[in-house]
């Protein structure tokens, strides 16, 4: 097992799960801005009598918060396992290191 690789293959791993994580909190983010424009032209339909069926166009562009929501628990574990994996890669250099001195 080469030591430098197991570093890659973990802060790869440790990047594109925090980019998971960002790109999940911006689209929660956007569901909760969409639930309070939908709220607000709800209540503005309601005072004008018109239909409610026009303001939904906005949302089908952003996933769900509950996919938002899964999407961001997967990543943060995915980051805590690439993270694991740098702390063993350093362990097993700390051991080697050891051993040779």
């Amino acid at each position: 097992m080469e030591i430098q690789s197991a570093f890659n293959a973990g802060l790869q791993g440790f990047q594109r799960a925090s980019s998971g994580v960002t790109e999940a909190t911006v689209n929660i983010n956007r569901q909760t801005s969409a639930n309070r424009e939908q709220v607000a032209a709800a209540e503005n339909e309601v005072r004008q009598n018109e239909a409610p069926e026009q303001t939904r166009s906005s949302q089908s562009q952003v996933p769900s918060l509950a996919e938002s929501l899964t999407q961001l628990n997967t990543e943060s574990r995915n980051a805590q396992a690439n993270v694991r994996s740098i702390q063993a890669a350093d362990e097993a250099l700390g051991t080697i290191i050891d051993v040779r001195v």
